[in-house]
């Protein structure tokens, strides 16, 4: 896996993935950023969102559940001091669907925090991860 990042002004990067995707990244307004793109640091965390959140639709479908929405919703905080790494991490899915098993859903979401996703289990060696999850019935 390979990315390139190039400044494009100011406190604005713009990152280029490996799989030809990009995205422009950009500093607070109070060290120079123009609020043009999230900050890095957002990148990571939304990045561990996605990686849970494929995992965990993966898992469900694979589990034969009727799986149709899953979101999560991420809080985390940060040391203080430098470097400002994340101290907590707390993951919040809401999974939609139909007839939705709670343990099988449980299940998905500690075998992604447990084994599968990277992003995760790599955050964890520095941050308290925790996690928690609500079924939405739909008809």
């Amino acid at each position: 896996m390979k990315a390139r990042i190039k400044w494009i002004e100011g406190m604005a990067f713009m990152a280029e993935s490996d799989s030809g995707h990009a995205i422009v990244m950009d500093g607070a307004p109070d060290i120079g950023g123009r609020n043009l793109g999230p900050r890095p640091m957002e990148m990571v965390l939304m990045g561990a969102g996605g990686c849970t959140s494929i995992d965990v639709v993966m898992i469900l479908q694979k589990s034969r559940q009727d799986v149709v929405d899953c979101q999560v919703e991420l809080t985390a905080e940060r040391a203080a001091a430098h470097p400002k790494v994340f101290t907590n991490i707390h993951f919040h899915f809401i999974v939609k669907g139909r007839a939705l098993k709670p343990e099988v859903v449980e299940r998905a979401i500690n075998l992604s925090a447990e084994k599968y996703c990277s992003a995760t289990i790599m955050l964890a060696q520095t941050a308290a991860v925790t996690h928690d999850f609500e079924i939405v019935e739909i008809q």
